[in-house]
């Protein structure tokens, strides 16, 4: 991921470095409210460690891949720093569920138990800041970076987990026409931090019980595309 951190700088650095063409910043200048609709394709790194009671320690890689389609909505302030350049500050906040299923065996002491649990990420918030560079009188460019954070919750016989919590990066192109109706096209990526549970050893026998030496992990990236309708007022 850091390389496409880096690739995203260099593309702003050389439009910066390129860029000739006569533009006015004050065109894109003060507060906006948007409605997005997004691409999202979310992918868990997941693993589960089984070491009940005894026997060998087993390990489940699970990678899950998924892609859902969502609405978002986004709200900000452009002030202008030059005639070229801008300063975009907002917040946006989207609500698409992403969800890692695995299903647990072991053999915990006298009974032969099984559990399964899930792992859910969604209500995702982020509030960002996003360089730009005034292309034209009605076009530019930018490059985003924001802190996330997202609901995350568990089912089953383990312990509960805290919010996620990551980093996102985007580039992207806003225009802005002369009525204050502005279409903004973006793409980029989120990182979270890891989640992990243990199972409590609490379930019913046979089918619900997760040992508490079994463990699971998960380290959600969600990639994006969005086309955001809105007006700059």
């Amino acid at each position: 991921m850091n390389k496409l951190k880096t690739l995203f700088c260099a593309v702003f650095t050389l439009l910066l470095v390129n860029t000739t063409a006569q533009a006015d910043s004050s065109n894109f200048a003060g507060p906006y409210v948007g409605v997005q609709l997004l691409g999202l394709g979310a992918e868990f790194d997941g693993q589960s460690n089984s070491a009940a009671g005894t026997s060998a320690a087993e390990e489940d890689q699970v990678p899950i891949g998924a892609t859902k389609a969502t609405v978002g909505i986004e709200v900000g302030y452009v002030i202008p720093v030059g005639s070229m350049l801008a300063l975009d500050l907002g917040g946006q906040m989207l609500s698409g569920e992403a969800k890692i299923d695995h299903s647990n065996s072991g053999t915990i002491g006298p009974d032969d138990s099984a559990g399964n649990v899930s792992m859910t990420m969604d209500d995702h918030y982020t509030y960002y800041i996003a360089p730009t560079i005034v292309l034209s009188d009605t076009s530019s460019i930018y490059i985003k970076a924001g802190v996330v954070q997202a609901s995350a919750n568990v089912s089953g016989d383990v312990e509960e987990i805290g919010n996620l919590h990551g980093e996102m990066w985007a580039i992207g192109t806003r225009t802005v026409l002369p009525s204050g109706l502005f279409i903004r096209t973006e793409a980029g990526y989120t990182e979270y931090n890891g989640i992990s549970t243990h199972g409590k050893g609490e379930g019913g026998a046979g089918t619900n019980r997760i040992d508490v030496n079994t463990t699971f992990s998960a380290e959600p990236t969600i990639v994006h595309g969005n086309v955001s309708v809105g007006f700059r007022f």
